[in-house]
């Protein structure tokens, strides 16, 4: 159970900073990624659900201001303002599933300043690492070209939670199934899974693994035939489904070497014992390029079970994403910082007819045949509705990936679709930034007028 201290400590200085101010006003912070990541034409808006669960919750207790107070060396009394702190504010947000490009808001936080700022850190965290991973399972899917994709991941995803979502997240995507028995119970998921090598290594032959894994387990069955020889593995696999009379619905599963080439072999031996029905499972380090290349050569692979590449997002483990403070107390911020530079104001996205999105503000009225993304989800620090199950979230990815330009479902070298400002975004950037400017010479000024006259001082004769 996540508790107020998940943040990062300048949030608890800046709030209690704010506080001891009066700078309680309405501050809006947008959550945007800045550029796409390498060899990825599209992003899947995910993470929320965990961030509003979170939001829900939030309260500032006794003891999180004794750990606030204990990392900053300082007494208690010195952090009680933030005691009983809560979220109160109001969340708009791209809901989970749907396709998003670099520069969009995924979500906006309207809030008192003091809350804003201390939950950043933990909505950041989320709605970053699962759109990370929901963008890598998307393209698994799409890479399989309509065969069935199922999760592999949890032994070796970055803790369990994490396993957890990248479970959910495939189901979202449009996996067909995962290992990970604590997801599958609590999202109501298909659960898939064989045998380790260990197994077959217990017993004295791979037969006796076989027969001994069917008895236990009625109905279809999938074997492991690479333990030691993949095409005699493929042999004992198919003389005991067929001794047993288990071929319906049944599999083998080969986990290691040139996949391609054994799937081809163990297919052929399959058809040759009269078993076209058994189905090839393949898994062993395989991700969105590897299944593409498999895909592409026409291996006779039934099913693709993806694991840590896909579950850690191994080519691109992370979102440049920024979560940023656009308006405060009413008036628009943004920042100038080189190659870091926000857009100010409350925005809205509009997608328009073949992704030629448009990012405006707030109020603006739609462009012709443009549909808003971001949607309210919590006024009051309470949820408007209920957490949508993989199966929601997964109609909306559907319905999106649909209208997706094919250049941005490539999976080598995908050309992402690019968003564009409003006039009224531009008109109102272009603003800020000179008022800002302006601020900036007149300050420098009044420096340079301070420090000529302090010379002008130390230069008279006394």
């Amino acid at each position: 159970m996540s508790s107020a201290t998940t943040t990062d400590l300048y949030g608890v200085t800046m709030a209690t900073s704010y506080l001891r101010e009066g700078m309680t006003g309405p501050a809006t912070f947008s959550l945007f990624v800045r550029d796409m990541p390498s060899d990825r034409g599209f992003l899947v808006a995910a993470g929320l659900e965990s961030a509003l669960d979170f939001l829900s919750g939030f309260r500032v207790g006794p003891e999180d201001v004794d750990a606030f107070a204990s990392v900053l060396h300082r007494p208690p009394r010195d952090l009680a303002p933030l005691l009983g702190l809560e979220f109160t504010g109001q969340v708009r947000a791209v809901p989970e599933g749907r396709i998003v490009l670099a520069g969009e808001p995924l979500l906006e936080v309207t809030a008192p300043l003091p809350q804003a700022q201390l939950v950043e850190t933990y909505v950041l965290n989320q709605v970053s690492h699962q759109t990370t991973i929901a963008s890598k399972a998307a393209r698994c899917v799409l890479a399989a070209a309509g065969h069935p994709v199922v999760d592999f991941s949890l032994r070796r995803t970055h803790g369990v939670e994490a396993g957890f979502q990248a479970a959910r997240l495939g189901a979202v995507v449009g996996f067909a199934g995962t290992s990970n028995v604590a997801a599958a119970t609590a999202e109501g998921l298909p659960a898939v899974g064989t045998m380790a090598h260990s197994y077959i290594e217990a017993f004295g032959t791979e037969e006796a693994a076989f027969r001994a894994f069917a008895r236990s387990h009625p109905g279809p069955v999938t074997f492991l035939v690479d333990t030691y020889d993949t095409e005699a593995g493929v042999r004992v696999a198919s003389r005991v489904l067929r001794d047993l009379d288990r071929a319906a619905g049944s599999a083998i599963r080969l986990d290691s070497g040139d996949l391609g080439a054994l799937a081809l072999r163990a297919r052929a031996i399959l058809d040759a014992d009269g078993l076209p029905d058994v189905r090839i499972v393949a898994s062993g380090g395989l991700d969105e390029y590897s299944v593409d290349e498999l895909v592409r050569s026409g291996a006779p692979i039934d099913v693709y079970a993806v694991g840590t590449r896909v579950g850690v997002s191994a080519d691109a483990p992370y979102l440049d994403s920024a979560y940023k403070m656009v308006e405060y107390d009413g008036r628009p911020v943004m920042k100038l910082s080189s190659a870091k530079v926000t857009a100010p104001g409350r925005k809205q996205v509009f997608r328009c007819s073949g992704y030629a999105d448009v990012i405006g503000l707030r109020d603006e009225r739609p462009p012709d045949e443009g549909t808003p993304l971001l949607e309210t989800v919590m006024r009051n620090g309470k949820r408007i509705a209920g957490s949508p199950t993989p199966v929601e979230s997964g109609e909306r990815f559907a319905a999106d990936l649909a209208g997706l330009p094919s250049a941005a479902r490539l999976i080598r070298s995908p050309v992402a679709p690019r968003a564009v400002s409003s006039a009224r975004l531009i008109a109102l950037t272009d603003d800020i930034r000179r008022r800002i400017e302006d601020q900036v010479l007149a300050a420098a000024a009044g420096t340079e007028h301070e420090q000529s006259a302090s010379r002008s001082q130390r230069s008279v004769p006394r």
